[in-house]
């Protein structure tokens, strides 16, 4: 087993946790681990491939698992569809109708602030079922602008990089009703990344950085900075809730804003599959099958403080039962998680994305951003026959 938990001490744990109950259970199969830093994770998985020396069992990334699939890294799991039945949809890893990964948890996308931020400035709290529109989140950014109590009223990370920017942003430009391909066919962006709907957005996320709501570039911890002050809305994951409740008793989690097209955040987080040159499949798929079940995403979602995969699960992990703390993430991952495009052309439409709205954040042209943007896209997937 290949995993990119190097250096993530819970999550390596709770695996090996697995690991060593698996074995112990039955006498035919071994599963050994080996653990990569994530950084690097990803070329050894494909300079494995390049040369068939892949293991059996590995971790994706959700986004790269039709990429993965395609290039014949990977074997679908076969027998495992009662197993998963359960599963949010966005850990449940698919490809041309055949399942090929699992994950044990998910994590999403949310506003952070403080009641007393909004309260004292006459600022509504959003909820599920009335988020803000667009013009409302506007109107509270110029509000705590105007207190001149924050450097900035909003911070949406703008630090990180990589696969941050298009599972940020890109629900943003979904809720304006664009999107990185046309989900019909997955042949083209033309109309969908560079129609009207998604100016508006650029227009839009462009203006956060002009008006000076948000900063063009974030420091290196976004939830930090606002720990200490220096915004009043962090723009962010879940994987903040800890330290911000941690800091504050009056911290909210809101649902991210509504454009027009209902709130949108990015779903799939890391899964779990089959190389499709493991030696033993069976016995691959023997240490899948059991280690899918609910103890276990209650054990990995527990230690890692995620979004446990299953209802019965959740009820098993601390905050996430139906009147726990966190069980709002959880409802944020039912209502809106839309997972990134299952093409096997992803991994290009993200790099392509995020250098577009990185562009359109210093101040490029949005249609001509765009329209460049598509172009490269459509290219890609057309000397690739569609990934047919």
């Amino acid at each position: 087993m290949w995993t990119h938990n190097a250096g993530n001490e819970a999550e390596l744990a709770a695996i090996e946790a697995i690991v060593d109950a698996f074995n112990e259970s039955q006498e035919e199969y071994t599963v050994k681990v080996q653990a990569f830093p994530q950084d690097s994770y990803n070329q050894s998985v494909v300079a494995a491939a390049s040369s068939k020396s892949l293991p059996c069992i590995l971790d994706i990334d959700g986004p790269n698992v039709p990429n993965w699939a395609w290039a014949g890294y990977l074997a679908p799991l076969e027998g495992i569809e009662d197993l998963v039945a359960d599963y949010l949809p966005s850990t449940v890893g698919t490809y041309e109708d055949q399942i090929y990964s699992y994950g044990y948890y998910d994590v999403a996308l949310t506003m952070v602030s403080r009641e007393s931020y909004l309260n004292d400035n006459g600022i509504r709290i959003p909820t599920v079922e009335q988020p803000w529109t667009v013009d409302e989140f506007n109107a509270a950014l110029e509000t705590l602008k105007a207190t001149g109590q924050f450097e900035y009223p909003a911070d949406f990370a703008t630090s990180f990089t990589g696969e941050w920017w298009p599972y940020a942003y890109s629900p943003l430009l979904q809720s304006f009703g664009g999107d990185l391909i046309n989900r019909d066919d997955y042949r083209s962006a033309d109309g969908v990344l560079n129609g009207p709907e998604a100016i508006e957005w650029a227009t839009w996320f462009r203006s956060l950085v002009t008006n000076g709501y948000i900063p063009l570039k974030s420091g290196a911890d976004p939830a930090a900075d606002f720990i200490n002050g220096k915004s009043a809305i962090l723009y962010n994951g879940t994987w903040t809730a800890t330290a911000t409740r941690d800091a504050f008793d009056d911290v909210v989690f809101l649902p991210s804003i509504d454009a027009g097209n209902g709130p949108k955040i990015g779903g799939g987080s890391w899964q779990w599959g089959m190389s499709a040159t493991c030696e033993d499949q069976e016995g691959a798929l023997a240490y899948l099958k059991f280690a899918a079940a609910d103890e276990w995403v209650a054990k990995v979602a527990g230690d890692t403080q995620n979004i446990p995969t299953t209802e019965s699960a959740a009820a098993e992990v601390e905050g996430y039962g139906p009147d726990g703390e966190n069980n709002i993430f959880r409802t944020y991952s039912e209502e809106f998680a839309l997972v990134r495009p299952p093409t096997p052309g992803y991994p290009f439409i993200a790099t392509t994305f995020q250098t577009a709205a990185q562009d359109i954040l210093n101040g490029a042209d949005p249609q001509q951003t765009l329209d460049q943007a598509v172009a490269d896209i459509d290219a890609n997937q057309e000397s690739n026959n569609y990934f047919e």
